[in-house]
C-alpha cells in the first residue's frame, strides 16, 4: 500500500501537467493542400486558418500567440567563398550545407522574440537559422556560409519571416495567407502550427502541402528523366520548327 501511494504521488502531478499541456489544441484548415505547377504557373497563395479547441476555460496570464512555418523539401547546398588572388577570383573555401529547405517561411501573430523563446526555438527548430544545418569542418567561420544561403534565398523570395501577419480573434480563431513563389521545388511542404503562451509552446499541429507538376510540365519533366535521348530530339525539332516559323514570318513581312 505504501508503494502504491508513493507511485500515485509521483504519477498524479505528471498526469495534471499532461492534461494542462493538451488543454488547448489546434483545429486546422487549408484553402488548398495541393499546388499544381503548370506552364503558366507564377506562384500561389495558401490561406491557413483554424481554431483553438479547449477542454477548460481560457487560461489567465499571457495571451495566446500563433506561429506558422512552411518548409519545402530538404536539399544539400555546396557554398563556396571566392577571394581575389594575383588578380584572379578563385574559390578559397567550401562548406556543405546538408540540411537546407528549398523554401522556408515563418509567420507569427507578434514579433518572433515575443512569440517563441530561444529554448523553444532550439527544441522545435522554428527560426530560419535553426532550420539550416551545415558541416563546416576545417572552416572557422562556417556560420557565414549558412548566412550566405539565407541571404541569397531571402533575395529570391524563398526564405521569409513574416511577423504580425497571423490574425488571432478572441484567442480562439486564427488565419494567415502565405505566398509561394513561382520557382518551387516539387515535393511535400511540411506545415507546422504552434500555439504559444509567454514564449512556451502549449500545442502544435503538423500537416503537408503537396507541390507537383501537372499537364505539359509533368510530361516534359518525366520525358527528360525517363527518355533523355527522345527529349533531346524533341527539343531539337521544336527549336528547328520555331526557327523555320520565325524565318517564314520575316520573309513574308519583307515581301509586303
Amino acid at each position: 500500500m505504501r508503494r502504491l501511494l508513493s507511485l500515485l504521488a509521483i504519477c498524479l502531478p505528471l498526469l495534471v501537467l499532461s492534461r494542462t499541456a493538451t488543454a488547448e489544441e489546434v483545429v486546422l484548415g487549408l484553402s488548398q493542400d495541393q499546388v499544381a505547377i503548370t506552364a503558366t504557373f507564377n506562384g500561389s497563395e495558401i490561406l491557413i486558418f483554424g481554431a483553438v479547441k479547449r477542454e477548460s476555460p481560457l487560461p489567465d496570464g499571457a495571451p495566446l500567440e500563433v506561429l506558422v512555418t512552411v518548409s519545402g523539401p530538404q536539399e544539400p547546398v555546396m557554398v563556396r567563398r571566392k577571394a581575389r588572388e594575383a588578380g584572379i577570383w578563385v574559390n578559397t573555401d567550401a562548406v556543405l550545407v546538408d540540411h537546407a529547405p528549398s523554401f522556408y517561411t515563418v509567420a507569427t501573430s507578434a514579433p518572433l522574440t515575443q512569440v517563441l523563446s530561444d529554448t523553444e526555438d532550439l527544441r522545435h527548430d522554428v527560426s530560419i537559422r535553426r532550420a539550416i544545418r551545415l558541416v563546416g569542418a576545417g572552416v572557422e567561420d562556417g556560420a557565414a556560409f549558412s548566412e550566405a544561403v539565407i541571404r541569397i534565398r531571402e533575395n529570391r523570395g524563398l526564405y521569409s519571416l513574416r511577423e504580425n501577419t497571423v490574425a488571432v480573434d478572441q484567442q480562439t480563431l486564427f488565419r494567415t495567407a502565405l505566398s509561394m513563389p513561382a520557382d518551387l521545388t516539387e515535393g511535400l511542404y511540411a506545415t507546422r502550427i504552434f500555439l504559444t503562451r509567454g514564449g512556451e509552446v502549449v500545442s502544435h499541429y503538423e500537416t503537408t502541402i503537396e507541390v507537383s507538376k501537372v499537364g505539359l510540365e509533368r510530361f516534359l519533366f518525366n520525358l527528360s528523366r525517363q527518355q533523355p535521348v527522345l527529349y533531346g530530339i524533341l527539343a531539337l525539332v521544336i527549336a528547328s520548327l520555331a526557327g523555320w516559323g520565325a524565318s517564314a514570318v520575316f520573309q513574308a513581312l519583307r515581301q509586303r
